[in-house]
């Protein structure tokens, strides 16, 4: 009896443990990612635990905008000398930016915690998909299937389901997927396009959109 007792408490920490892995990772997808052509649930996207709200104590303040695009972009040059930004947001949860090199092509996304200061790079297709600096690798050297063009219909069919009366607003390519801004008037949220794959990944950790 003593070891059907522990026997039944490994396998409910292992459900749970599946439980928080979907929670982590959830979202929509026709395989393992984000949300593609054929439409279906997936076990990775944007929504679930990635997508959380940070909690700061009441007393915090965001740090500022110059500090923060300071720290990013030094981030940014340790990783490449030649680095520069193309695109600096402020966001509830965090300030964000596009890092282009010497040519204006896409490198890499950064966040910075508005409270904290700390940089990293961004989750989500950033780590997953980027060929050149993702902690996933990917099929680099591999010709792409979806080009920029064809990655913002997927989005615009996307979002007419996701928030209808949004469209794709401005639009950035990275090794190996594109990422889009999109809203009804005005930026709303970012979402990202896999070059190889066609699947839609929204950036749920940002929070609301605050301005450039």
């Amino acid at each position: 009896m003593k070891r059907y007792g522990i026997a039944l408490g490994v396998l409910t920490l292992l459900l749970l443990g599946l439980a928080l892995t979907q929670g982590m990772m959830g979202g929509f997808g026709p395989g393992m990612m984000g949300y593609g052509p054929h439409y279906g649930p997936g076990m990775m996207g944007g929504h679930g635990m990635m997508g959380m709200m940070a909690v700061y104590p009441p007393e915090a303040q965001p740090i500022p905008q110059k500090e923060a695009k300071a720290r990013i972009e030094a981030y940014a040059k340790r990783l490449y000398p030649g680095a520069r930004l193309k695109d600096f947001m402020a966001f509830s949860q965090n300030y964000y930016a596009q890092v282009v090199d010497e040519k204006g092509q896409g490198l890499f996304e950064l966040i910075v915690d508005r409270y904290t200061g700390v940089v990293s790079p961004e989750p989500g297709p950033n780590m997953m998909w980027n060929t050149r600096y993702g902690t996933m690798g990917g099929p680099a050297g591999t010709p792409a299937r979806f080009s920029l063009e064809e990655a913002n219909k997927l989005a615009q069919t996307f979002l007419s389901d996701y928030l209808p009366g949004a469209r794709v607003l401005e639009a950035g390519a990275f090794p190996g997927y594109y990422t889009f801004d999109f809203g009804r008037k005005e930026v709303e949220g970012m979402l990202s396009v896999s070059a190889y794959t066609g699947e839609v990944w929204v950036h749920t950790w940002h929070g609301f959109f605050l301005g450039d």
